[in-house]
């Protein structure tokens, strides 16, 4: 049977995609790019070739996450541009558990240096991305952000999202608007 041959551009997107996986389930320092290679189903040198380092690979995985979440925002305040329209967007994303896992594990390398400032600088750019869209004010899109954070959060535990863990009262009261 004869393989597909992909372009540069698809395998880059499929080592992504393999590295999605691969750190939303070890974490920046639980994961190796052989895991992301074996993901993928390409040698581990392959990798390092196209990314340079695990370092490397692993922020332009949390870089694309970002981009994934301003992309559906802007889609989003195409049809409507209001906080409530980029909050139901964001609701839709959390279905996409590697997704916004995967930038926690972001947030929580961001102590070392190489990183720290990559993923401050994608936070950084989806909070103008809110304000930009909707006119939000500072305390608007303050709060817009900080509940989507929590929910990113809750999400990563299963609270919300697809197949959510069954409700204990505490999560309900958090989700009650």
């Amino acid at each position: 049977m004869a393989r597909t041959r992909l372009t540069a551009e698809e395998r880059h997107e499929q080592l992504l995609r393999a590295a999605l996986t691969a750190f939303t389930t070890g974490g920046y320092a639980g994961t190796t790019t052989d895991q992301v290679a074996r993901i993928a189903g390409v040698s581990q040198p392959y990798v390092i070739r196209l990314f340079g380092t695990k370092q490397q690979l692993f922020l332009a995985t949390v870089e694309n996450a970002g981009r994934r979440i301003e992309e559906r925002f802007r889609q989003a305040a195409a049809v409507e541009p209001t906080l409530a329209s980029l909050g139901a967007a964001y609701d839709d994303l959390l279905a996409e558990r590697e997704l916004i896992t995967v930038l926690l594990h972001g947030f929580t390398a961001s102590a070392d240096p190489a990183i720290g400032p990559v993923v401050r600088d994608c936070f950084g750019r989806i909070y103008r991305t809110v304000r930009e869209l909707t006119g939000a004010d500072q305390d608007e899109a303050r709060q817009f952000l900080a509940m989507g954070m929590l929910l990113t959060c809750l999400g990563a535990m299963q609270v919300v999202g697809p197949d959510p863990v069954p409700r204990e009262p505490w999560m309900t009261e958090l989700l009650d608007k």
